[in-house]
């Protein structure tokens, strides 16, 4: 991962939410992907996101999207078909999420882009 001055300067940023509370925040980075719970989310009792990322303060860092994230998104035809109609590279996973997992998702999380200067 890169040094913590780089680290902070994302290219994309979503909100995560479970079952439509704001629980933390995935950020893509120059050379991976940062997930880190709100604080309120760290103080109260709330579960986690995933059981892959359990509930804590410090951040979760990751060269490429953390397979939670990637298990959101469709797969196959499905996963070109929407990849063609988003305009999107296909390998911009971040992208699919960012364009498909805003509501109706599988489980209890839902994704929310947050455009800059909106955080």
């Amino acid at each position: 991962m890169a040094p913590p001055d780089m680290a902070d300067k994302f290219r994309r940023q979503a909100e995560v939410l479970f079952h439509g509370e704001p629980a933390g925040r995935l950020q893509e980075l120059p050379d991976g992907f940062r997930f880190t719970y709100h604080s309120a989310w760290v103080l109260g009792t709330r579960p986690p996101v995933s059981a892959s990322l359990p509930v804590r303060e410090t951040a979760y860092t990751s060269d490429r999207l953390f397979p939670f994230f990637q298990g959101l998104l469709s797969e196959g035809e499905l996963r070109r078909i929407q990849m063609r109609s988003a305009r999107l590279d296909d390998s911009d996973s971040f992208g699919l999420l960012l364009a498909t997992c805003r509501e109706d998702t599988a489980g209890a999380v839902t994704i929310r882009s947050i455009v800059e200067g909106n955080a």
